[in-house]
């Protein structure tokens, strides 16, 4: 995410359209790449980006520089992709679907490295789909995104011990199907 300017935040908050745009642009692969590891879905992805910027339209008038913006971002951020993928979750079946790849008109080489790519990102997106929400985004925020503990409690308004407490569930759980897979039981 680019540094976005406190002016340009005064100014996004007061209504100004062209300062929200500088704000969209700074930050809208930030958003849509965490909402993306969180939701699993990249239409899904797509479609919480946008209702995302459209709740920090509304609520930019009420950031109070308490913390930094990137913070408040991800918190609403998280908060808004673990709501959808919790509410996208009971209606959707879990079961993985492998799709072919065809790459057409693209050198040897370069359609072995997109499809090692994609499969990285399918094994990923399955692994992310057997962990709940909530477990979720601590991995995301943790291990993709990088921030520590207490920059994840803070994020996500729990406590640092509820964030421990999911980060060794769901690790315990995608080592469980590990072992799973290493020995051919799935």
């Amino acid at each position: 995410m680019q540094d976005i300017s406190d002016d340009v935040l005064i100014k996004a908050s007061q209504g100004d359209l062209k300062s929200f745009e500088e704000l969209y642009k700074a930050s809208a692969g930030f958003v849509y790449n965490v909402a993306l590891r969180i939701v699993n879905n990249r239409e899904d992805a797509e479609e919480v980006t946008q209702e995302i910027f459209f709740i920090i339209y509304h609520k930019l008038k009420g950031f109070r520089f308490e913390s930094s913006f990137k913070t408040w971002m991800y918190r609403i951020t998280v908060n808004y992709s673990i709501n959808f993928a919790k509410k996208t979750s009971i209606t959707r079946n879990k079961t993985a679907e492998y799709e072919d790849t065809s790459i057409a008109g693209t050198v040897v080489g370069d359609v072995q490295k997109g499809i090692d790519k994609e499969h990285r990102e399918k094994v990923i997106e399955d692994l992310l789909n057997i962990i709940n929400p909530d477990q979720r985004a601590c991995i995301v925020l943790r291990n993709m995104e990088g921030l520590s503990y207490e920059q994840i409690a803070q994020t996500l308004k729990i406590n640092i011990n509820t964030v421990r407490t999911r980060l060794k569930r769901a690790r315990e759980k995608l080592l469980g199907v590990r072992k799973r897979v290493d020995y051919g039981q799935l």
